[in-house]
């Protein structure tokens, strides 16, 4: 199967002098020319884009967000995984702020897998990777600067727990993940989602920004066992309509993120404390 420029950029809401630009800079070209010059782009190929596409969403440089498109996220090894240590969690904290500082992206990369592979996903997560974000977050909001860091971080981060193998088995959706209405952190949601993936559970990810109704017709459509709703600030967790989104799906509605606190749930809504908290919901729930 191919397709022709115009049906990529359609697939990736891009414009076509976008491809242009990113097979002439960049070297994200199609694989296949037909013997009248015309380019054709195969599965792999889309696949590499729609990566460009989400690093450079979050902010990350053209130039090094090709970079991270291009690798193929390789799949931690199966095996026993232990938690990480206070002092190892310390360590690898320090080791992944210091190659963020200087842009290392491959460091950073190899470092996550490594962490995902050894001890898990809820465990690298809760320990090393929230609070190297937390700590470069406040080095933004304190002096202004790095932004360009902190985007690369979370680009890497993705990167790594984009590779933890989806379940491809039939069967329920066992959760739909999503962003409030305008709300832009999706991250949290990624890395939920690579947790559940680690248990052997189908999940879907609606990612940024998703219009209230757009959510409702989802879980109406989809019939997941839990909804699982991010949001950072409470003015957006407002905007999310709960009592609808259980009505219409007879899902378990779950709702995480600093922008729920202080707000009065109705009774059906689940809160996790943390990721683990959160996986188990939707653990208890499936099972």
């Amino acid at each position: 199967m191919t397709y022709t420029p115009r049906a990529v950029a359609g697939m990736l809401g891009i414009a076509p002098t976008t491809l242009r630009t990113w097979d002439q800079r960049y070297g994200l070209g199609p694989s296949v020319r037909t013997e009248g010059g015309h380019r054709r782009y195969e599965d792999a190929d889309v696949e590499v884009l729609r990566r460009m596409v989400v690093l450079t969403s979050q902010g990350v440089a053209a130039s090094a967000a090709a970079v991270l498109a291009r690798q193929r996220p390789v799949a931690p090894p199966a095996g026993a995984r232990t938690p990480i240590c206070a002092e190892e969690a310390l360590m690898a904290q320090h080791t992944f702020l210091d190659a963020a500082k200087r842009l290392d992206e491959p460091a950073m990369s190899d470092l996550a897998a490594k962490l995902l592979s050894g001890h898990g996903v809820v465990s690298a997560w809760e320990s090393v990777f929230v609070p190297a974000m937390v700590a470069l977050g406040d080095l933004v909001a304190g002096t202004g600067q790095g932004v360009e860091v902190e985007h690369l971080a979370s680009a890497s981060v993705l990167h790594a727990l984009r590779g933890i193998p989806r379940s491809t088995e039939p069967g329920l959706l066992a959760a739909l993940l999503s962003c409030a209405p305008d709300e832009q952190h999706w991250l949290p949601l990624e890395a939920l989602g690579a947790a559940l993936s680690e248990e052997g559970c189908r999940w879907g990810n609606l990612g940024a920004r998703v219009p209230a109704p757009a959510l409702c017709d989802a879980a109406e459509r989809l019939r997941p066992s839990v909804v699982l709703v991010w949001a950072h600030r409470s003015d957006l967790a407002l905007r999310v309509p709960l009592a609808e989104l259980a009505a219409r799906s007879d899902a378990l509605v779950a709702v995480a993120g600093s922008g729920w606190e202080g707000l009065r749930l109705p009774s059906f809504v689940r809160r996790p404390a943390s990721l683990a908290d959160a996986v188990d919901i939707v653990l208890g729930r499936v099972r």
